[in-house]
């Protein structure tokens, strides 16, 4: 067993594609996050509660000595260009310190550029290519994470988010640098077993507090405490990847005990299977939403617009909902990206009086432009860090931002994408949700930890956009065959890595 002082690199590279979004992910989109070294790493990241939070927390208290490398991530969006997708990977490689004993790496699980369909898997085998077969690496990912073979395989310890909304990442950042530490001192030896469930599951049907997902998640904290078992992640999987591993998906890691964490793996998946149908909801239309909201008494109701969902790559600029609350006799809010309508109201100043064609200027899926006339009420820089438990402290930015009251309707134009994972949006520009009786998130379901104490009602919005809760609005041409729900039966794929 080693005693003597660890050096642990860190790096990432972290991204969530949404294969059917519009546009290309360029470099351009990774440069607000692109942080080299350990001062630079520090200074941004300690003490928020973020994944790379609790790496910095975790080793001060094992005493272990930092090594940042490469760390970068950009906002959930489209296929990520080749030549970023190349870029990104040696410069990560490149970076971590050959003095090193480890390497905590941290990652979404569902990053796609154009040549790498498996994108962490492709790092990670650039990873052991350099470092060997028996360099210890921790790997981290998002509960949306569409985990490969590849990952099994060339990740010693794989450590995902066990809640949706994410709150954990900070504690799953923890978890997984004290196993590495363990593992490096020779105290455990970690072997893998994986099962895909042959599902893809939409995000609303992931919430982690009630319904399947709780149940199976407590199962999965059960296993935890069974001797032997080191850590069950279940990945829920990222359905608008259209890649052969999308999907729901288990790894169990046990101490040495490849047999136990086959058992552990199979029985989670066949949960799942076995409830599939309960990672359904229902849906009203933008008109339907909207009629039964103002027949709400009390609000905020929350039209959770998850076609149109920043977390998962979505535009921001659908205006499906905004077609619908043009006049509305409730005070209503809503945020549009549209970098165009942020200059016109620029150039107007506060107090001027803002016209003009607002959002669906993405492409056609996500509507057409809505005329748009309000007085311009505040401009703002966009810059806000997350109060709520979110990210605690993590710096966010929307951008040149100005709110236009139209009627009752308070309308936020963004030049950026921003996703409602906090309520730092609408307080930064001296708003409070409580204050209206309809809220738009365009989200699934991290608009929760935002609006949620907030929140009376919900409604969830049916639209067309790329992350549509009808699956069989998207013509998927690489996702391994079959699979529920658009084939009648799952096929479950099975896995061990020693």
């Amino acid at each position: 067993m080693r005693n003597d002082q660890l050096q642990i690199a860190v790096a990432g590279i972290l991204h969530e594609t949404n294969t059917f979004a519009p546009g290309i992910t360029d470099i351009a989109h990774f440069r607000e996050q692109w942080t080299m070294g350990g001062d630079a790493f520090v200074a941004r990241y300690a003490g928020t509660r973020t994944t790379m939070g609790g790496v910095i927390a975790a080793a001060a208290v094992q005493g272990v000595s930092l090594l940042p490398g490469l760390y970068v991530a950009a906002t959930p969006s489209g296929m990520v260009e080749a030549v970023t997708g190349d870029t990104l990977i040696d410069a990560l490689v490149d970076t971590i310190d050959s003095r090193s004993d480890g390497l905590l790496l941290i990652m979404h699980g569902a990053m796609v550029s154009e040549q790498y369909a498996d994108y962490e898997g492709e790092c990670l085998r650039r990873l052991r290519a350099k470092l060997g077969p028996d360099f210890p690496i921790a790997m981290t990912i998002d509960l949306h994470g569409n985990i490969s073979q590849a990952m099994v395989r060339h990740a010693d310890l794989i450590v995902g988010y066990d809640t949706y909304p994410h709150v954990d990442m900070y504690e799953r950042a923890v978890e997984a640098f004290d196993l590495l530490v363990r593992s490096i001192r020779g105290e455990i030896r970690p072997v893998r077993a994986m099962v895909h469930t042959g599902m893809l599951v939409v995000p609303q049907g992931m919430l982690t507090s009630v319904g399947s997902m709780k149940l199976i998640m407590d199962h999965a904290f059960e296993m935890e405490r069974m001797p032997g078992v080191l850590n069950v992640t279940v990945a829920g999987g990222f359905p608008y990847s259209d890649v052969p591993d999308a999907g729901m998906s288990v790894v169990v890691t046990t101490d040495g005990d490849s047999g136990l964490a086959e058992r552990c793996a199979a029985e989670l998946a066949q949960m799942a299977i076995d409830r599939k149908e309960t990672f359904n909801v229902s849906y009203a239309t933008p008109r339907e939403a909207v009629t039964e909201a103002l027949a709400q008494l009390e609000g905020p109701v929350i039209l959770a617009e998850g076609s149109d969902n920043v977390g998962g790559g979505a535009p921001a600029d659908a205006t499906h909902l905004l077609a619908e609350l043009i006049n509305v006799p409730k005070k209503a809010f809503i945020v549009i990206r549209d970098p165009e309508a942020v200059k016109v109201a620029y150039w107007h100043g506060i107090g001027g009086l803002f016209e003009g064609l607002v959002g669906g200027k993405s492409d056609s899926l996500h509507g057409t432009p809505v005329a748009v006339k309000g007085k311009i009420r505040l401009l703002f820089d966009g810059h806000y860090r997350h109060a709520g438990p979110y990210m605690t402290g993590q710096h966010a930015e929307m951008g040149l931002t100005a709110v236009v009251e139209c009627g009752l309707l308070t309308l936020v134009l963004t030049e950026k994408r921003v996703a409602p994972w906090d309520v730092g949006h609408v307080r930064s520009v001296g708003l409070w949700p409580g204050d209206y009786h309809m809220i738009v998130a365009k989200s699934a379901l991290a608009w929760q930890t935002a609006f949620g104490s907030f929140a009376k009602h919900v409604i969830n919005v049916d639209s067309p956009g790329c992350c549509n809760a009808n699956l069989a609005h998207f013509q998927y041409q690489h996702v391994s065959r079959p699979i529920y729900p658009m084939d009648s039966l799952p096929q479950p794929r099975f896995g061990t890595y020693d």
